[in-house]
């Protein structure tokens, strides 16, 4: 009797740089109700609804996910602007649930729309839920969304994911110098309080539109400092190959994280390609262009072989380089999410 052969498993694909892909973030709407001006402030960028027309249908994205999925991706993450404009997205969520090899599918939100649709995403198969909270101070908090936000609706829209049965709840809070340095201390409290796990993000210079200066960027280390006057910290060891945040355990319970792509670049590890809502592959955050997807729908095998190549030429890093890069116009962040 042969002895049975051990299937070989294909080796992982990776870039130029020898990163390999694992995570994809998908943008499902270009559009956002909010105007926070670290991203999408009011009066400083063009229109840019698309209309449904030119926004991928939910069989595309799911077609070009499963594609994705195929050449190593195990994490899929919906952004925006604001996905939950997005209409029906929990048959989205459904139709990615089903590929075979996708092991987590996330969320990011600003939470104004959750509260309706908190129970019907996790229902549909949606694993988490990222929220950005900025300020837990009405007017602070309505400012930083530009003028938009209602902190209630927000705070009631994690309630409803909490009864949905999300937990923890990763909360997301960009620090910017002179604007918002004061909220470091209560949302790390408040948050921790109710068993949910913040994030810390460096003011970033995406985009074009948001007027980044590096005096206004509050550096994680300072962030930490401030935290540990408080409370005692403990790093903790990544939980995935390719993780951006530096993780600390509280001593007598919780979690806090820091996103530091100004201080302490995170690109050598980066495993993350982003999708746009008209179905453009984007290689880097910080990219000037993407690569349209679109022609290779009709064919699967050209589909993952145009991903294939074009993640094999991957060879960016500008966190990296900011400071040598040249001074190309980024595509903003809103449109292919953070």
């Amino acid at each position: 009797m042969k002895p049975q052969l051990q299937a070989i498993p294909a080796a992982p694909l990776a870039d130029a740089l020898g990163r390999p892909l694992r995570d994809l973030r998908i943008s499902v709407m270009e559009t956002c109700n909010y105007r926070c001006p670290y991203c999408m402030p009011e009066g400083s960028v063009d229109e840019v609804a698309l209309g449904a027309k030119q926004r991928l249908d939910f069989t595309e994205i799911a077609q070009i996910a499963k594609a994705f999925v195929a050449q190593g991706v195990r994490k899929i993450r919906l952004t925006g602007g604001e996905p939950l404009l997005r209409r029906n997205l929990p048959e989205l969520v459904s139709l990615l649930k089903r590929i075979d090899g996708l092991e987590d599918l996330a969320l990011t939100t600003n939470g104004s729309l959750l509260a309706a649709q908190a129970a019907s995403l996790r229902e549909a198969g949606l694993d988490r839920i990222t929220v950005s909270v900025d300020a837990l101070e009405d007017d602070l908090f309505r400012r930083m969304s530009g003028g938009r936000g209602d902190l209630s609706q927000v705070l009631e829209g994690i309630a409803a994911a909490e009864r949905a049965g999300f937990s923890p709840i990763k909360i997301n809070c960009v620090v910017q110098r002179g604007l918002n340095e004061c909220q470091i201390l209560p949302l790390f409290e408040f948050f921790r309080n109710r068993g949910h796990i913040l994030r810390f993000i460096e003011y970033m210079d995406v985009g074009s539109c948001n007027g980044w200066r590096s005096a206004d960027v509050v550096p994680a280390a300072a962030i930490l400092a401030r935290l540990q006057s408080a409370h005692e910290l403990m790093p903790l060891a990544p939980t995935a190959p390719g993780e951006v945040a530096a993780r600390y355990g509280v001593a007598g319970g919780g979690e806090v994280g820091f996103i530091t792509s100004v201080s302490s670049p995170f690109c050598g590890d980066c495993n993350r390609a982003r999708l746009s809502v008209d179905g453009k592959l984007f290689t880097c955050l910080f990219a000037s262009a993407g690569f349209d997807l679109k022609p290779h729908l009709r064919s699967s095998e050209r589909l993952s072989a145009e991903i294939s190549a074009l993640w094999r030429h991957r060879s960016d890093r500008y966190s990296e380089i900011r400071h040598a890069a040249d001074a190309r116009k980024k595509i903003e962040m809103f449109f292919i999410g953070g």
